[in-house]
């Protein structure tokens, strides 16, 4: 370095290093006792980010928070250095009666907030516990039996639990609802309601509450069970992350899949995230990208939790390149350097498309975000550029970016389309055309069976006696005279001394009662002399 070259101020080689989605303000700003600065430390936090930065301030002090921001912007360490830093604060704590409890819509993002406040509790003595579905029952409720600090749930499990008296709710100070918006998507709001109903009242405990869109469902949530909560809004509704870049393909729905391995084969892509809007569409992608060579996987509800664990953990240690998902998925999945995402259907709701581009481009880095527009879901994306307030940019694939699907036909098990059409004829047998299995079994129709005839009264085969002849049977006539009732007639003939009649037979009602059906009679045939 020659002595012409000056030195830049110490403030620009801070802002060089530090990244730009980062704020100045530093967490020792806050006061925070060493064992959190410790966990702090070890978390790689040096900077708040904007939500950061505007909650803590706030929180720390106790007040109740409803707090706006995307996935990935760090309100997960904000709402937990806050719950931390609070407990080590009170003195009147139970022992074996937890403080806090955090509830989160699916158990992949339980087991995310899981992960990171072990590390920020990793100092201070304080005690957690994952309590979700899927997981050994009898384990998870002797671990609640012994007594945590800090219970991180989904809503059913824990309901279940306190219906038993195993979770109890007497001690609880702080309540933070993560995000609300999809809690209440997945059908929870009766749940949250029964939850929260159920914890000390409002005024007696701290609320906050974080969610990607404040819809009029949790302002409504916010204003029934929060005292006064303090709205910080740091990312606009429509906003999308920047650093994405987002690109829209036009293409037939045959010639998708076509493309999407085009796509794959053109860039070496470290870590992808294809999203499918149907469950039966990721298991059917997920296996032709198997087939072609592809390091794929697919992620749906239907699958047991130890397998989804698992598959999270093959898909952040690398060994899987590519995972497939639906939209109940993307909300859980929170892995770092997810570099693309493709949206090989087109959301039908506008905040799931930034949900999902959502997923790449974290903490500040760079990500790609492509589409596929077919005939079946290209309808959805006028609501979805209205959503962003701008164009997808169009691109226009050339004839080699459609590579040859060289794969079998994969049946799922859910659809009944061509692939299933195909197996079939595959499986016939050449010279008798025949198929190779045995086809399923029609089911029988149900054939209604009309009422019997009526029969000539006395006789059991139906035909008059011999030497009678049956006359035709008379046409029912509608009769609007009223007929007085058999006791009353029988009485009334009585009285004014006539015999009385033997009662007619029974016979069976006609749904129509006014239609009365006129007896056959008995023409007597005169005898020959």
């Amino acid at each position: 370095m020659t002595d012409e070259q000056e030195l830049p101020e110490p403030e620009v080689l801070q802002r060089a290093e530090k990244p730009n989605f980062l704020t100045d303000v530093s967490f020792e700003q806050f006061n925070l006792p060493s064992e959190i600065l410790m966990g702090i430390k070890d978390a790689g936090f040096t900077y708040c980010t904007p939500i950061q930065a505007g909650v803590l301030p706030i929180s720390l002090t106790g007040r109740d928070i409803a707090g706006q921001a995307q996935t990935g912007t760090g309100k997960t360490a904000a709402f937990l250095i806050t719950i931390i830093s609070r407990i080590l604060e009170f003195k009147d704590r139970v022992a074996g009666f937890p403080s806090a409890i955090i509830v989160a819509p699916t158990r992949e993002l339980a087991q995310q907030i899981d992960e990171e406040a072990g590390i920020l509790c990793r100092y201070t003595g304080l005690t957690h516990v994952q309590v979700v579905g899927g997981v050994d029952y009898q384990k998870q409720a002797d671990i609640l039996r012994k007594g945590v600090d800090i219970v991180i749930c989904t809503p059913g499990r824990i309901i279940d639990y306190f219906k038993q008296g195993i979770f109890k709710t007497a001690e609880i100070k702080i309540v933070v609802i993560d995000e609300a918006d999809r809690l209440l998507d997945l059908g929870f709001s009766k749940d949250m309601r029964y939850i929260l109903q159920k914890l000390p009242h409002y005024q007696k405990r701290q609320s906050m509450l974080f969610s990607a869109t404040l819809s009029y469902s949790v302002l409504e949530l916010t204003y029934e069970y929060m005292n006064l909560p303090e709205f910080i809004s740091v990312t606009p509704e429509e906003t999308v992350v920047e650093g994405i870049n987002q690109s829209l393909f036009h293409v037939g729905k045959d010639s998708k899949f076509s493309l999407l391995l085009g796509l794959l084969k053109r860039e070496n892509w470290s870590r992808s995230l294809i999203f499918v809007n149907t469950k039966s569409g990721v298991e059917w992608v997920a296996e032709k990208l198997k087939r072609n060579g592809y390091p794929a996987e697919g992620i749906t509800g239907d699958l047991p939790q130890r397998q989804r664990f698992k598959l999270m953990e093959r898909f952040k240690n690398g060994s899987i390149k590519i995972l497939v998902a639906t939209d109940v998925a993307s909300r859980g999945i929170h892995v770092e350097d997810i570099t693309h995402v493709i949206n090989y259907d087109l959301p039908q709701d506008a905040e799931n498309y930034i949900h999902r581009i959502g997923r790449t481009a974290r903490a500040g880095k760079d990500g790609i975000a492509i589409s596929l527009a077919c005939e079946d879901f290209v309808f959805y994306l006028e609501s979805i550029e209205a959503k962003l307030g701008h164009k997808i940019p169009v691109a226009w694939p050339e004839d080699d970016w459609f590579v040859e699907d060289t794969s079998k036909p994969v049946f799922t098990g859910r659809r009944h389309g061509k692939d299933t059409k195909e197996r079939f004829i595959r499986g016939r047998d050449k010279q008798k055309g025949f198929p190779a299995r045995t086809p399923a079994r029609q089911p029988v129709r149900e054939i209604e069976t009309k009422p019997q005839k009526d029969h000539f009264p006395g006789s059991f085969f139906g035909f008059a006696p011999p030497g009678e002849k049956l006359k035709e049977k008379a046409e029912p006539e509608l009769i609007f005279e009223e007929v007085a009732e058999p006791e009353q007639e029988s009485k009334n003939n009585i009285e004014s001394g006539g015999e009385q009649k033997e009662k007619p037979r029974p016979k069976k009602r006609r749904r129509f009662r006014k239609k009365i059906r006129k007896k056959p009679e008995v023409i007597e045939t005169p005898k020959e002399a």
